[in-house]
């Protein structure tokens, strides 16, 4: 029986987050003034009072998402997990809980990361969309279909649960094959509310200037393995975790299989720390026999 602990990613925003943590714990408040600092500007404030489209642009959002979950599972006095993951972004604050990173590493790296990842944005315009209920095994050959025929970029990003996998690319290639995946059974291909296509090839400008920064910071060897999102599977090697940590900025977030190989290993027991519940309902629809509970 292990207990493993999950971060969320970027969509678990929402105004007024951490602001109960701010001002019910010295080390929360502590923490955020620490960010505060390294941010450049009181990025609390945003998370505080900021409208839900301030909280939406990335370079503010990747931060508050980080920093609100990092101080919920440090809030959590004594908690040794067995195993952690994070989605996406999440990642990061997985790799503080578990000793890889220090906080002010950690959150250094998801304030590079984000603004990176806005100028990719910036640069080619581009978008995700959500397909429910289709095969996964589908919906990759009508991805690997459309680029062939066309040769715009679509490719699967976040595989979150059985029956829902998020895809990625240029808005021409993914209308097409929402229009595709529909015609083949799909019961939504539905274009997300989102300004860029992450875990995609068009993330590779954010990915070269990621990859810089992550080569001069030190990465230490975890106190428990973390599931990484490009292998689903445990890493441990300091090395190892870098390169992957690199590559997922245009990988897939293979979230549903990495659930999977921690469920295998041993995992009867997922605490979500941070804002939202969103990786509670993912494992329960993974595995419906799971423990899971949450901290924000």
């Amino acid at each position: 029986m292990s207990h493993a602990y999950v971060f969320p990613g970027q969509g678990s925003q929402f105004s007024g987050m951490g602001k109960n943590l701010y001002e019910s714990s010295p080390l929360a408040k502590e923490l955020f003034e620490q960010a505060n600092e390294i941010a450049g500007f009181r990025i609390s404030d945003s998370m505080f009072n900021g409208t839900d489209e301030d909280l939406k642009q990335t370079n503010v959002t990747q931060p508050a998402v980080f920093l609100h979950s990092v101080i919920a599972y440090k809030i959590l006095n004594g908690a040794k997990p067995d195993m952690v993951a994070g989605h996406s972004l999440g990642e990061f604050s997985a790799l503080v809980a578990n000793g890889t990173l220090s906080f002010e590493d950690a959150f250094k790296l998801v304030c590079i990361r984000a603004k990176a990842m806005q100028r990719a944005c910036e640069l080619n315009p581009s978008t995700m969309a959500a397909v429910l209920a289709l095969a996964d095994e589908k919906v990759e050959e009508i991805c690997a279909k459309v680029q062939a025929e066309t040769g715009e970029i679509v490719v699967p990003a976040n595989y979150n649960c059985p029956g829902q996998l998020v895809i990625s690319g240029s808005i021409k290639g993914i209308e097409i094959a929402c229009e595709q995946l529909k015609a083949a059974g799909a019961k939504r291909a539905l274009v997300l509310p989102v300004g860029g296509a992450f875990h995609s090839p068009l993330m590779l400008p954010a990915k070269e200037e990621l990859a810089a920064a992550i080569g001069s910071t030190l990465f230490n060897t975890p106190s428990c393995p973390v599931y990484q999102n490009v292998v689903a599977k445990a890493v441990t090697d300091p090395a190892a975790i870098q390169h992957n940590l690199i590559e997922q900025l245009t990988g897939a977030v293979r979230w549903t299989q990495s659930v999977q190989a921690m469920i295998a290993d041993g995992a009867t027991h997922f605490t979500e720390a941070g804002p939202g519940k969103v990786l509670q309902g993912l494992v329960q629809k993974i595995n419906k026999e799971m423990l899971v509970d949450g901290v924000s």
